[in-house]
């Protein structure tokens, strides 16, 4: 069975990224992580090479999201107020970030 999220819902309250699984898994991603891990290449930098930047998370903005897109099938991209939405966030990428430690 190929993973996939059944639905994806953003709980700015709470400040946590929902995500109901086809496996029947919940995962609740608090905002401030998916900030730290984002995987773009300015974030993470690129085979061999440092991070362009270091964004400090408590930066205004840097940890609110502002938007959910989709990435074709496979992904979302998540929109941050300070301007930062380069983060591809695969399904697979997404699940081995669930924080709930039934998946290490």
């Amino acid at each position: 069975m190929e993973l996939r999220p059944l639905k994806i819902a953003a709980s700015r309250s709470r400040g946590l990224l929902l995500v109901d699984w086809n496996d029947g898994h919940h995962s609740e991603y608090p905002f401030a992580d998916l900030r730290a891990d984002c995987p773009c290449a300015q974030c993470r930098g690129e085979p061999g090479r440092p991070p362009l930047i270091r964004i400090p998370l408590n930066s205004p903005g840097a940890t609110v999201l502002e938007r959910v897109d989709s990435v074709g099938n496979y992904a979302i991209q998540l929109a941050w107020k300070d301007g930062h939405s380069f983060g591809i966030y695969t399904w697979d990428y997404l699940r081995q970030l669930c924080p709930c430690g039934e998946h290490g």
